[in-house]
C-alpha cells in the first residue's frame, strides 16, 4: 500500500495549508493584539495561561515562552482551577484563555469568579462571536478557514496559529521590555546559553595551591616539575609580590631543548616568554575562549591588580561546557 500512496504529496499539501494559515494570521495582529501587549506590559502581576485538551498543551508552551522571555507567567489547567488551583491566581494577574471554539465550559465556568476578583481576561479563540470572546476584556482571533486534516477533525492548523499568536505576544513584549541576552541567560542558568552568558573565568580557574608559578631564579628543571604537578601545561613566572613576569609552556620547552640549553643549570627567567596574553578573572568564559582561539594559545593566566590570581587551559573550558 505504501507504494501506491503519495506520502510526499500529502505532506506538501499540509505544509501549503499551514503556511497559508500563518500568512492569514497577519490580519489578526490588530488593535486588540496591541492592547493585549500594553495591558500585560503595564501590569505588575503574572500572566495565567489556561486551555483544555490540545489548546492546553499549546497554552503550557506559551506560558513557558512568556516566562523565559521576561513576562512572569504560568499555566493552570481549568479543571484543576475549578477544584482549588484558582487560589494560584491573585488580584492583579491577567488570564490568557485559549479555546478554538470559544465555548469551553471548563473555562467559561471560571469567568464569574475571575471577574469578581477583577482579573483581566484575554481570550484567544477562532470564533469572535463566541461567549469567551464576548465576555473577555480583549480577544485575540486565530480563525482558520480550512484545517490540514482532510476529515476536518484534527486541529493542526489552528494549534499552529495559537502557538504563533502566543509567540508573537511573547516576542513583542520581549522587545518592548528591552529584554537582553543576559536577562535570558538568568532564566536559563542550566542551559548552554546560560553557561556562555553567565560563566566567568573565575568560576573555572585554578587558584591557590593549584596555581602553577615559580620565581625567575628557579631552574628550568624545577619549573618542569611545577608544570607536571599542576597539570596545566605551563607555569607562570612571578616576582616576590606575585606580579606577572612571564610564562613557560610546553612549546617553550621544545624550543629550549632545540637550542640545547641545559635545563639543570639555566634559570627559567632566561628562557621564559615575556608579555604573555593574560585576562581578568571577571571576563566571561566564552570571551576567554575567543581570546585563546584568536591568540592560538592553550592556556591563559588570569591577573587582577597586576597580580596573578588564577590560570586555566582549554581542557577546563571544555569540562565547563563552554566549547
Amino acid at each position: 500500500m505504501s507504494n501506491q500512496f503519495d506520502f510526499r504529496a500529502a505532506a506538501k499539501q499540509v505544509l501549503d495549508i499551514e503556511v497559508a494559515a500563518l500568512q492569514e494570521l497577519d490580519t489578526y495582529f490588530d488593535d486588540q493584539f496591541e492592547k493585549a501587549c500594553e495591558l500585560i506590559l503595564s501590569n505588575s502581576g503574572k500572566v495565567v495561561v489556561m486551555g483544555i485538551g490540545k489548546s492546553g498543551h499549546i497554552g503550557n508552551k506559551i506560558a513557558a515562552t512568556l516566562a523565559s522571555t521576561g513576562t512572569s507567567a504560568f499555566f493552570v489547567h481549568p479543571g484543576e482551577a475549578a477544584h482549588g488551583d484558582l487560589g494560584m491566581i491573585s488580584p492583579g494577574d491577567i488570564v490568557l484563555a485559549i479555546s478554538n471554539s470559544g465555548e469551553s465550559n471548563e473555562i467559561l465556568s471560571l469567568f464569574p469568579v475571575l471577574k469578581r476578583l477583577n482579573i483581566k481576561i484575554i481570550s484567544m479563540t477562532g470564533k469572535p462571536e463566541s461567549n469567551m470572546a464576548k465576555l473577555s476584556d480583549l480577544h485575540l482571533q486565530i480563525t482558520v478557514p480550512q484545517e490540514a486534516c482532510p476529515l476536518g477533525l484534527a486541529p493542526p492548523r489552528r494549534l499552529i496559529c495559537s502557538e504563533v499568536m502566543g509567540h508573537a505576544l511573547a516576542v513583542a513584549l520581549l522587545q518592548a521590555r528591552g529584554f537582553s541576552a543576559e536577562d535570558f541567560a538568568l532564566s536559563h542558568p542550566g542551559g548552554a546559553l546560560g553557561r556562555k552568558l553567565l560563566l566567568k573565568l573565575s568560576d573555572i580557574m585554578h587558584f591557590g595551591e593549584a596555581l602553577p608559578k615559580v620565581s625567575p631564579n628557579a631552574l628550568i628543571r624545577d619549573a618542569l616539575l611545577e608544570i607536571s604537578e599542576k597539570g596545566l601545561g605551563m607555569t607562570a613566572i612571578v616576582d616576590e609580590h606575585d606580579a606577572m613576569l612571564g610564562i613557560f609552556t610546553d612549546g617553550d620547552l621544545r624550543r629550549t631543548l632545540d637550542k640545547r640549553i641545559d635545563i639543570h643549570t639555566t634559570a627559567i627567567g632566561e628562557v621564559m616568554t615575556t608579555n604573555p596574553t593574560t585576562a581578568h578573572p571577571d571576563m566571561l568564559a566564552v570571551e576567554g575562549l575567543n581570546l585563546m582561539q584568536n591568540k592560538n594559545i592553550n592556556a591563559l593566566i588570569l591577573c587582577k591588580d597586576e597580580k596573578i590570581v588564577g590560570a586555566l587551559n582549554m581542557h577546563d573550558l571544555l569540562k565547563a561546557g563552554v566549547m
